[in-house]
């Protein structure tokens, strides 16, 4: 597919943790045609690891609770029920992040990690990517309080559910956050199939 940009500019920089790109583009049509020049505006932060914990011998998810106001607003619940996630830093590699995460959020460090999928977050407005990973531990104990930082005033809660419990509650609207449904529903894809599961980290992709 053939893009061109004509213009972008930084509209908004929020220390360095977020910003918004106006861009001015054109880009090809499924006709093959060029479309007129139109604008489009990107929320840009990186892109994120998130990791669904599991401990195959119990059969149970390993997920996190926390408070999250912009699922406060609107008669949001607040609370939600998630998988392990974090956004990539500059200079440390989608594995390391991924072990980093856990460590920090949930004081766990996965025996090995599996490849699920990449995916986009909110499309429409927002460049951010997802690389989705599936952990494995057996039997562990915790390397770690976890709980999340502190500095970040993170207050971060350990939530060991049954599989199926876990299933369960994305069909009584109990867990509502994306990137969990998206990594519950890989996971009962891949015992369903009966697809072979990964001994030893995978690379990143």
């Amino acid at each position: 597919m053939h893009v061109e940009v004509k213009e972008v500019h930084e509209d908004y920089n929020y220390k360095n943790f977020f910003k918004i790109l106006r861009t001015r583009l054109r880009h090809e049509k499924f006709d093959g045609s060029m479309s007129q020049e139109i604008e489009r505006l990107v929320f840009e932060r990186g892109d994120s690891v998130g990791v669904l914990l599991y401990d195959a011998d119990e059969d149970v998810v390993l997920l996190t609770k926390q408070f999250r106001y912009p699922a406060y607003l609107h008669n949001g619940p607040g609370w939600l029920l998630e998988i392990v996630a974090g956004v990539q830093d500059k200079g440390r590699d989608m594995l390391t992040v991924a072990q980093s995460e856990l460590v920090e959020e949930i004081g766990y460090q996965a025996h090995s990690l599996q490849f699920l999928c990449h995916f986009y977050l909110s499309p429409g407005g927002s460049s951010e990517r997802m690389s989705l990973y599936l952990g494995y531990v057996h039997h562990a104990k915790q390397v770690h309080a976890g709980g999340g930082l502190a500095s970040e005033h993170e207050d971060i809660q350990l939530v060991r559910l049954k599989f199926r419990d876990a299933l369960d509650m994305i069909f009584r609207g109990e867990i509502c956050d994306a990137k969990t449904i998206i990594a519950l529903q890989q996971l009962y894809l891949l015992q369903r199939h009966k697809l072979p599961l990964v001994n030893g980290d995978m690379e990143a992709r």
